[in-house]
């Protein structure tokens, strides 16, 4: 079994839980993410957790960024 990486980013433009979601829903679908959670900050940097059984390069977090919506890692 390999060990799970968990990783926090910080991103911008989320402003519900719709924002929560699709941001999770496009982080989920990275081969080898098992979670992600995402606490909206309305007006500031949201915090974005993720395991993952290796580490996400910040390319792809603002891949699944781009597709969820208008988000920007910072």
């Amino acid at each position: 079994m390999s060990a799970t990486h968990t990783q926090t980013f910080a991103a911008t433009g989320l402003t519900c839980g719709h924002c929560a979601n699709a941001v999770v829903d496009e982080l989920s679908a990275i081969e080898d993410v098992n979670s992600v959670g995402v606490e909206v900050v309305k007006g500031g940097a949201s915090t974005i957790t993720i395991e993952a059984g290796r580490d996400l390069s910040d390319a792809e977090v603002q891949a699944a960024l781009d597709e969820a919506g208008n988000y920007t890692l910072v």
